[in-house]
């Protein structure tokens, strides 16, 4: 447990106190990756720091066996005015490796950081992605048993990411431990099987990582819903409703399950070549998909208020955030009637789907043939 002072009680009285940490306790077994997922403050990096021995619980203990490689802020345990040469030869000396053995290793640290031409550059002079990207290889490649990795791989570009996760992968499958603390759900979601939920100092969830980031996303998103939804009963014609049905609640769509869309359509005056069509974009205003249906007696036969209803059996959509563009038009007369942008914003997730090198948002969208019908 970890016990902070938090400010003065207005009283008069003692200070006010805030635990970090409260009632933690698990274990992780050598080989095991285990990522630790919860909101900003929830106590995750505390956590960490406890593990490394940089902070003394306040009360409680923790037993760690083996040798602990941390990375836990960028630079942390590099000295400023040292070179990149000199400090990976200072962090190995902190871990306890000898100098041969750094030595041996010394140009694939390099390699792996990319950072050879600047080696013998005092580090106060690097930026923070290759401060990071020498860290990480330093903790990486001195074959710690132990490995503990807070959220600064976000500093680097994707293909640093993606190398440092096949490297952690790596470490996991020699029998070696790893904590990995991120806000990447993807990333947690490669590297691991078991993820430990936290939030407000306790361990809410302790289990296989598709559920604790269900239960995160739960507590994120703060709705019970099953799918975004545009709603705009005051039209004379137009789109009074439009809805995504997810196959998880919260707007979380899980990736290769069945998507539904429904819309509800008015028309003041009949269509002579009814079009209606949607777009679906993504979080850099990309459209990656457009399904449309149009010229349908079925459809536009009455005057009147028309539902429709359209399901994809089997959209390839990586994961990533997405929304809605909805057009309405007459094919005949050339008339748009409206255009929606950004509604029914969903989301789509990939969790325990493995492969060598981790998913990337935005790189393939392929969508079967879709089923329209009238409701």
């Amino acid at each position: 447990m970890v016990r902070r002072p938090f400010g003065v009680d207005p009283a008069g009285g003692d200070p006010t106190e805030f635990w970090a940490l409260q009632d933690v306790s698990f274990g992780a077994n050598q080989g095991e990756p285990v990522g630790i997922i919860g909101r900003n403050g929830a106590g995750k990096s505390t956590l960490l720091k406890i593990i490394s021995r940089i902070t003394k619980p306040t009360t409680g203990r923790v037993t760690v066996s083996g040798r602990v490689g941390s990375l836990l802020e960028v630079g942390a345990g590099f000295h400023p005015e040292l070179t990149g040469r000199e400090n990976v030869y200072l962090n190995g000396a902190i871990l306890g490796i000898k100098k041969a053995d750094i030595r041996r290793r010394f140009d694939e640290i390099l390699a792996f950081a990319g950072t050879e031409k600047f080696v013998d550059t005092p580090v106060k002079y690097y930026s923070s992605g290759m401060f990071m990207r020498l860290a990480f290889a330093v903790a990486a490649h001195l074959e710690p048993e132990i490995l503990l990795v807070d959220e600064v791989l976000s500093v680097g570009d994707a293909e640093f990411q993606n190398r440092c996760l096949g490297k952690m992968g790596q470490v996991a499958g020699e029998g070696r431990t790893v904590l990995f603390v991120s806000h990447n759900l993807n990333a947690i979601s490669t590297l691991t099987k078991r993820t430990l939920l936290l939030d407000a100092g306790r361990i809410l969830f302790d289990g296989d990582t598709r559920s604790a980031l269900g239960r995160y996303r739960d507590i994120w998103s703060g709705n019970k819903g099953g799918g975004g939804e545009y709603s705009d009963a005051n039209k004379r014609t137009g789109v009074t409703l439009a809805r995504v049905i997810t196959s998880e609640p919260n707007q979380i769509h899980r990736f290769g399950e069945p998507l539904t869309f429904e819309f509800e359509i008015v028309f003041a005056e009949k269509p002579k070549s009814g079009a209606f069509s949607f777009q679906i974009v993504d979080d850099q205003e990309k459209p990656i998909a457009h399904v449309w249906v149009h010229d349908s007696e079925q459809h536009w036969s009455r005057r009147g208020q028309v539902r429709l209803r359209c399901v994809l059996p089997q959209p390839r959509i990586y994961m990533g955030r997405y929304h809605l563009v909805t057009h309405l038009a007459d094919r005949a007369s050339l008339e748009h009637f409206e255009v929606l942008d950004g509604i029914c914003p969903f989301e789509v997730v990939m969790d325990g789907i493995a492969r060598e090198y981790p998913w990337i948002a935005g790189t393939c969208a392929y969508l079967e043939d879709a089923t329209w019908s009238t409701t």
